[in-house]
């Protein structure tokens, strides 16, 4: 039996508990975000956009919409910060992943987990092979290790094999180190943290 399989009881428990502790203690940032979204430009509150999760399950991820409400979002398109379809209270929130945070619903629906790998889209998933796959074996993540060792600043068959090796060893503590390391990539920035797997696990010369 697996890692992920005998950790998920206990996963999903603390799931639930820390995502209602974290909506209750962050709901005036909450207020004050949604406020900002609405005062400041046309458009729905919540952006949700189809992505694939554990065993290839079908989910709708739940975001603050950070771009202009008339916009046709292109799924395979990148976006970066200087976008110019991104609105100013938009980089803010993109900046700080505070636009994330309305994915603490996807949790509390049991979608999503605390930690995780990123769920994808399904066109991604149609091309994975078998190792690739092995990252649905686990509900995706709000954070994960994958966006605390470099996240978009890394290429996508890194960002897989750090998501593998998380399905492979995941357990309480695994979790709460990347939970602390969020905290550090959000203040400091994902380009601050790039490693590769390979490179950490190398052998010393």
């Amino acid at each position: 039996m697996s890692a992920a399989t005998l950790y998920a009881p206990f996963k999903r428990v603390a799931d639930v508990v820390t995502a209602v502790g974290v909506l209750v203690a962050l709901s005036p940032l909450l207020l004050l975000a949604s406020l900002a979204i609405k005062l400041t430009s046309r458009g729905p509150l919540l952006f949700a956009q189809d992505r694939v999760g554990r065993g290839g399950r079908r989910l709708r991820v739940l975001k603050f919409r950070t771009m202009r409400g008339g916009r046709q979002p292109d799924p395979e398109e990148l976006v970066p910060l200087d976008h110019p379809e991104i609105t100013r209270v938009g980089r803010v929130l993109r900046r700080t992943k505070i636009d994330e945070l309305p994915q603490l619903l996807n949790v509390l629906a049991g979608d999503m987990s605390i930690v995780g790998p990123r769920p994808t889209l399904g066109e991604q998933v149609e091309q994975y092979d078998d190792f690739e796959r092995r990252r649905l074996e686990v509900r995706p993540g709000c954070t994960g290790l994958a966006q605390v060792n470099g996240n978009t600043a890394l290429p996508w068959s890194e960002r897989i094999k750090w998501d593998v090796f998380y399905v492979d060893h995941c357990s309480p503590w695994l979790d709460v180190w990347i939970l602390l390391k969020t905290v550090a990539v959000v203040i400091a920035g994902e380009e601050r943290f790039v490693r590769r797997l390979d490179d950490v696990h190398a052998p010393r010369q």
